[in-house]
Formats: structure tokens, sequence, C-alpha cells
């Protein structure tokens, strides 16, 4: 079993004032939320963002289960917090489905695929 990638969006709402503290929190988010996110088994985790709309790459580790973090994280009561502040600059996408925060996206080319 290998490590796994998973591309995921959202929007950011749009108020330049609330996207810089966005940003600023992200320049060191809290060693809690640090530290749950490598006990549940994700390796890397960067955000990348045009204008209003993130994109975020997570790499796992093998075994990684989406569901067992998710259960993990509404049970831990620092993650909720810091999730109940991220709300405050973030919404849905257009395209998020009912009950989503973060969307996974879909795959539509890999240049690893491609013959040479």
């Amino acid at each position: 079993m290998s490590t796994q990638r998973f591309c995921l969006a959202l929007d950011l709402v749009e108020d330049p004032a609330l996207i810089a503290e966005y940003q600023r929190l992200h320049q060191r988010i809290w060693p809690e939320i640090a530290h749950h996110l490598r006990h549940e088994g994700v390796l890397d985790m960067q955000i990348w963002q045009l204008g209003t709309r993130l994109f975020m790459v997570m790499e796992t580790a093998p075994g990684f289960s989406a569901e067992k973090m998710d259960k993990a994280s509404a049970e831990h009561p620092k993650v909720q917090e810091w999730e109940d502040l991220m709300w405050a600059f973030q919404k849905p996408t257009p395209w998020t489905e009912p009950g989503n925060k973060w969307q996974p996206m879909e795959r539509i080319f890999s240049l690893a695929e491609q013959p040479p």
C-alpha cells in the first residue's frame, strides 16, 4: 500500500481583511492541529490560493482513512475550536456537496500516465 494524495477545494469569504487574517493564521497553525493531522496519518498538507479559491493537497500515509480522521476530528475539542474559527473565513464552493466543507476534486489529467 502506498501513500495517497487528496486534492480538495474551498472558498474564502470575499473580504481582504479576513483573507489576510486567514493567511496569517496559517503561517503557524495551532500545535494541537498539526499534531492531530500527523497522528491521523497526514504526511504533508499544502493550501494554495487564487483569489478567494483555496486548493488543498494532502499526502497521507498508507492505510489513511478520511472517515477515521473525520470521526477523530469531531471528537477533538481543539480541532473543533479551530474548525469553528476557520468558518469565519471560509465558505463552500458552488459545487460543494451539502454537509461538506473541503470538497474533493476529480483528477482529470496526469502526465505520468501519458505515453513518452
